[in-house]
């Protein structure tokens, strides 16, 4: 009887080491299926695959998006208006988001920044003039300038360059003409120190 205990141990303990094998052996193969079925992504700022919003990733601005006031707000307030319509898998869009920020960057605080995905403007028959998908065109990247009255100043698609929206915005603010003025430069945050020291 002593015996007959001992090989019914014997059996359920190779019972159970062969389960765990079997479990061992079909977890590595999900494993190495799933490493051949996912693709690596390979996105970069040349090709028009997804890897992230195009403001956080290519211009290291996250703060565009959500932008602070939506179009019905800013019209109303009577606010210079950059409105930019883009889409995150576009090589197009992921260039160009560098030229956004730096619109943002000179004429941020005087304007409102207004980035607009297209893929969540709603679809609808027709729009107000307070909505976006009334200017929006069907390519990318649109840009889309207003000038304080709400009247647009200009309304391009493709790489529009940062001069030609300058060109706009120192319409709309009284500003001098490029060609009678010196070249727009941020201060930087070392010569604001030295001279708060002096």
């Amino acid at each position: 009887m002593h015996s007959m205990k001992w090989d019914l141990k014997n059996i359920l303990q190779s019972i159970i080491i062969d389960w765990r094998q079997f479990w061992s052996k079909c977890l590595l193969l999900a494993a190495c299926f799933t490493f051949l079925i996912i693709q690596p992504s390979h996105a970069s700022v040349n090709d028009d695959r997804y890897d992230g919003n195009v403001f956080v990733v290519y211009a290291g601005n996250g703060s565009l998006v959500p932008p602070k006031e939506n179009l019905p707000t800013a019209l109303k307030e009577h606010k210079a208006i950059f409105m930019m319509f883009y889409v995150d898998d576009s090589k197009d869009c992921k260039q160009y988001a560098i030229t956004t920020n730096q619109v943002q960057a000179f004429y941020g605080r005087a304007s409102e920044i207004i980035p607009v995905n297209v893929d969540a403007i709603p679809q609808k028959d027709k729009y107000e003039p307070t909505e976006p998908g009334y200017y929006y065109s069907g390519k990318v990247p649109q840009v889309v300038v207003f000038n304080t009255d709400g009247k647009v100043v200009l309304n391009k698609t493709g790489q529009v360059p940062f001069e030609e929206i300058d060109d706009k915005f120192r319409e709309i603010f009284d500003l001098l003409p490029r060609t009678e003025s010196a070249e727009l430069k941020r201060r930087s945050f070392n010569e604001f120190n030295s001279e708060l020291a002096k």
